[in-house]
């Protein structure tokens, strides 16, 4: 049977090779294929042979709607190992195994994988999972740094639950996670570089519960998705992360980032002040509450006829203005602030005036309300600069929006760090 490498006649859609490495984590590749398919993607699955032995070919096969071959030598007539590579908008290789990664890195092409490593002049996306020992093993530090000196991106790999009893890094990221890198890079390539190398970020995200009784509290619509986005990409780009997070409407760990809970707005800051002691850059994007009841009842509230007495208020701290009394020299602080604007007032305006209150030295303004910014997954909004500088972030993932944010810390950065 042949087949084309690529449907010419097809609609255009963004061209994903999805390659599969032969560890036991092949069977995640299944949901990474799935959500980049229904996302409007045109995947081609390049297995291993390896990997076939975990995952046959008929599953890659119906889920991507396309032939799947780990052999060069099949439909030799269309150079399959050569047009693979060329005509790809992205490669990605999840799981990507330690012997994979060696390959790749010394430049061997004994299968139809390899070749179109080879051949591919788009964005490449490694996904490790192994063994933390092989993660470990200074040939593969040394493969991975050799791969990321060339341009290709190497994810970080998560922490947890690998093969046997054994647990520790190098677990395979979830697919959402190992998708939301896939579609940062074919929005922008260079998302991804390796700026925050030797630098520790604390980040919030969130927003905060503040109890009322045992079952109420007063909340706010944040889902933590911005914050759990900024987290990613630094660790992507080689921070070491502490991610302190609220109410995240239960979002999956990134990969390589310590995380830390927390529920109230004290709490929020008692956790957020001990973390930036040693951190290089602090960014306030939770959605922290202005207001908690002044009383915490030890019972629960009963609804009764009568009219509920009210409900008395005090002030929570403004952490953010905190972080900046604190910070040490060289410390960047970074603020989130969303803004409506009115009949006297534009969003940019409020969001100028915020950035000169608070003090901090970058802030990252989005305008809110009708379905705008909380619980979407796209987000928009400008950069403001304690220097001046005013920088449009347009509409995309939120990812994108981190990646930008990324961009001017790493330039303000000490060139030391």
């Amino acid at each position: 049977m042949t087949s084309a490498v690529f449907d010419a006649d097809a609609p255009v859609k963004p061209r994903i090779v999805l390659g599969v490495g032969g560890g036991i984590a092949a069977y995640k590749a299944c949901e990474v294929l799935r959500r980049l398919t229904e996302s409007g993607h045109s995947v081609r699955v390049v297995p291993t042979e390896g990997a076939l032995k975990f995952v046959g070919a008929a599953t890659f096969e119906a889920l991507s709607g396309q032939v799947v071959s780990a052999d060069p030598f099949d439909d030799v007539h269309e150079v399959p190992h050569v047009k693979l590579g060329q005509n790809a908008d992205l490669v990605v290789v999840a799981p990507a195994t330690a012997n994979l990664i060696a390959k790749a890195a010394h430049g061997l092409a004994d299968d139809l994988l390899t070749n179109t490593l080879l051949t591919a002049r788009c964005p490449v996306l490694l996904v490790p999972a192994m063994h933390t020992e092989m993660w470990e093993h200074p040939a593969t530090r040394h493969n991975v740094a050799l791969l990321r000196s060339r341009g290709v991106v190497v994810a970080e790999p998560a922490s947890g639950r690998l093969t046997g009893k054994d647990t520790g890094k190098g677990r395979l990221p979830d697919p959402a996670e190992i998708v939301e890198l896939a579609r940062l890079l074919l929005a922008r390539p260079d998302a991804l570089p390796r700026s925050l190398e030797g630098v520790h970020v604390a980040i919030s995200a969130g927003g905060t519960r503040e109890p009322l009784d045992p079952v109420r509290f007063l909340g706010n619509r944040s889902s933590g998705k911005q914050g759990y986005a900024l987290a990613r990409v630094a660790a992507q780009r080689g921070a070491r992360v502490t991610l302190v997070a609220g109410n995240t409407a239960d979002l999956t760990t990134p990969a390589g980032v310590d995380l830390v809970r927390i529920g109230s707005a004290v709490e929020l800051r008692d956790a957020m002040h001990e973390v930036a002691a040693d951190a290089d850059v602090v960014v306030m994007a939770a959605a922290v509450a202005d207001f908690r009841p002044l009383s915490l009842t030890g019972h629960k509230i009963k609804k009764t006829d009568a009219e509920p007495d009210p409900i008395a208020l005090a002030k929570n701290p403004d952490i953010l203005r905190e972080l900046v009394a604190a910070r040490r020299d060289g410390q960047l602080v970074v603020g989130f602030a969303a803004e409506t604007g009115d009949e006297t007032t534009s969003v940019l305006d409020y969001g100028r005036a915020k950035l000169r209150r608070k003090g901090c030295d970058l802030l990252v303004l989005n305008a809110v309300g009708d379905g705008k910014a909380f619980e979407q997954d796209d987000n928009a909004g400008w950069l403001l600069s304690a220097d001046g500088d005013e920088t449009v972030i347009p509409h995309g993932s939120k990812a994108q929006l981190a990646s930008t944010m990324w961009d001017a810390v790493a330039d303000r950065l000490p060139r030391s760090q």
